[in-house]
């Protein structure tokens, strides 16, 4: 079965932190967001550095927490977890100091822990959403090259943030652009990730994904199924 969002965290941390201090400097990031790894989740800091996490993992499972960051560090109210952000430009690695309270934030399958990112303007979620409206406002005019000039960059650089969802919705509008261009080969292209999926049965996806993930992943499929064959000939 697969889980979506499920990363080697402590791997990816331990490298991260051991690159060294110029690299990486445990302290309070600069007021903003930040998107977590795989767009599931959101860090949120504020200027006296309160801060809130929220993330999602497989099955729909999520974490919630708030607190003060002080010199890199915050102490949960009424724990005795500790999480830590090392920052390195852009990027905000968040671990913890491993008590078991740390996990009473989360359900099962989802974690905290990982790396966060400042998105590009291009890349937050308000500018994502501006230009999926453009796009589908083009779309519906049957301009499709302005719609793919607006969509495709959108998939392009802002893959990492993207949830997995959102990222595999824009892969169907960007290949069925492509097909209304009479560019086959780039429609099939853009649907590779999903082609194996695609070639699955709805019982298929519900038995490789968990309950939730499948809920909401099987109209994607679905139109990817159908955007395959039209894009085949």
């Amino acid at each position: 079965m697969k889980f979506k969002n499920t990363l080697p965290f402590a791997l990816a941390l331990a490298l991260l932190l051991g690159a060294g201090p110029a690299s990486a400097q445990v302290s309070t990031p600069p007021a903003g967001d930040y998107i977590y790894e795989g767009g599931s989740g959101a860090l949120r800091v504020k200027a006296d550095g309160r801060f809130d996490i929220t993330t999602i993992g497989a099955n729909a499972h999520t974490c919630a927490l708030d607190g003060t960051i002080v010199r890199g560090k915050a102490k949960l109210a009424d724990s005795g977890c500790v999480v830590s952000f090392a920052v390195n430009a852009d990027k905000v690695a968040v671990s913890t100091n491993g008590a078991e309270q740390c996990r009473d934030n989360c359900g099962m399958r989802a974690t905290f822990e990982g790396t966060y990112t400042r998105p590009t303007p291009a890349c937050t979620d308000k500018a994502v959403a501006s230009s999926r409206k453009s796009f589908k406002r083009q779309y519906d005019a049957k301009d499709y090259s302005t719609a793919l000039a607006t969509l495709s960059p959108v998939l392009s650089e802002c893959e990492k943030t993207l949830d997995w969802i959102t990222k595999d919705w824009i892969r169907n509008d960007i290949a069925l652009t492509q097909l209304k261009l009479n560019d086959r080969a780039a429609c099939l292209k853009t649907l590779q990730p999903l082609a194996e999926d695609a070639a699955r049965t709805d019982d298929g996806i519900k038995e490789n994904y968990p309950p939730a993930d499948a809920e909401i992943f099987l109209p994607v499929v679905r139109a990817a199924r159908t955007n395959l064959k039209l894009c085949r000939g």
